[in-house]
């Protein structure tokens, strides 16, 4: 294959001018694009994105906001030098920064812009990606393992630069000794056949103005909210939407769940009239006590009734002494919610 297309270098770009370069190249010549951080989520397995969300920012009816997970990104690009410099020392591999937009030398659709190149003593040379988790989540990286939303996003840009190692620096903690990882993936033309074929159809599915539909995203919560960021508000007035037949079962399931959880909720707030009614002398005979206990001879209760304190702003009295700065701070949060009523004929 030849060399990979130089487009521009990012460095010192801000947000929003390397955004426009990955969207349609420095000169805006290039219809639609697909970067490294969009395979995952033409697959469906961005945990922060669905591929109808993407289908409208690629397409310019959704405007690409502020992510939900804006300062876990910004914490992540901080931490990339330091996962680049145990990389380098833990490998004694050389590691060289690249901030260039590069695309593909035939598929001009695709374009890569990396974190760092790497090259071992021997002469072989790669992509570096760069990551930073929690510890909660570095299980994903035992034993070798690479999240597969990540493996997506190496493997396209092997084949964009046109290389043949992929190496990772994934760091969770202040301990490289136990806190890091750095494992490996090789070129596989089979895979890369597969993820182009996805890729190609994404575009396509652009070029033809049909959106994709979310039977692939794993999360319905994600997909619940990309749903409402893409259609926004409900809208008063419209027609009542009809469903088809085919659409019973899971609407007569909802319906279902919905009344077991009404259900559920009102045994809750039974049990918690009972738990009051209950707890009342036991409060007048503790007093000031925090901890009570009553031994049997099979086992001890224990009582705990203790003070906690919530803070919180008093809206009434912020709105009173300061009405503009209550206008200002108040945040509207519309949200929409799926509600099934079965109603007899």
């Amino acid at each position: 294959m030849a060399a990979p297309i130089v487009l521009c270098d990012t460095k010192g770009m801000d947000r929003e001018r390397w955004l426009e370069c990955r969207m349609h190249g420095p000169d805006g010549s290039i219809p639609y694009t697909l970067g490294g951080s969009d395979i995952s989520t033409i697959f469906g397995l961005n945990p922060w994105m669905t591929p109808l969300e993407l289908w409208h920012i690629k397409q310019g009816s959704v405007e690409q906001s502020e992510p939900d997970n804006a300062d876990q990104l910004e914490m992540g690009h901080l931490l990339e030098p330091i996962c680049a410099h145990w990389y380098g020392k833990k490998t004694g591999n050389t590691v060289i920064e690249d901030t260039v937009l590069y695309q593909h030398p035939a598929i001009s659709y695709a374009l890569a812009n990396i974190d760092y190149r790497f090259k071992e003593n021997t002469g072989d040379s790669g992509v570096l990606e760069c990551k930073s988790t929690t510890y909660r989540k570095s299980g994903d990286w035992a034993d070798g393992a690479i999240p597969m939303y990540y493996e997506l996003q190496g493997r396209w840009y092997m084949a964009v630069l046109d290389v043949e190692l992929c190496d990772y620096a994934a760091l969770w903690g202040n301990n490289p000794e136990n806190d890091f990882v750095s494992p490996r993936i090789r070129r596989n033309q089979v895979t890369e056949e597969m993820i182009f074929e996805r890729a190609d159809a994404f575009i396509e599915s652009l070029h033809r103005d049909i959106p994709p539909d979310m039977s692939e995203v794993s999360n319905p919560e994600l997909a619940l909210a990309a749903l409402a960021r893409v259609y926004g508000q409900s809208k008063a007035g419209l027609p009542t939407f009809e469903f088809s037949k085919k659409y019973e079962r899971p609407l007569r399931r909802i319906a279902e769940l919905q009344a077991q959880n009404a259900e559920l909720n009102r045994q809750i707030n039974e049990n918690d009239r009972e738990v009051s009614a209950h707890s009342v002398r036991i409060a007048e005979m503790m007093k000031e006590h925090e901890r009570g206990i009553l031994e049997t001879t099979a086992d001890k209760l224990l009582i705990d009734y203790i003070t906690k304190y919530t803070r919180r702003p008093d809206s009434k009295k912020l709105k009173a002494q300061y009405p503009t700065v209550f206008e200002d701070v108040l945040k509207a949060s519309p949200s929409r919610k799926v509600k099934v009523t079965v109603q007899a004929i």
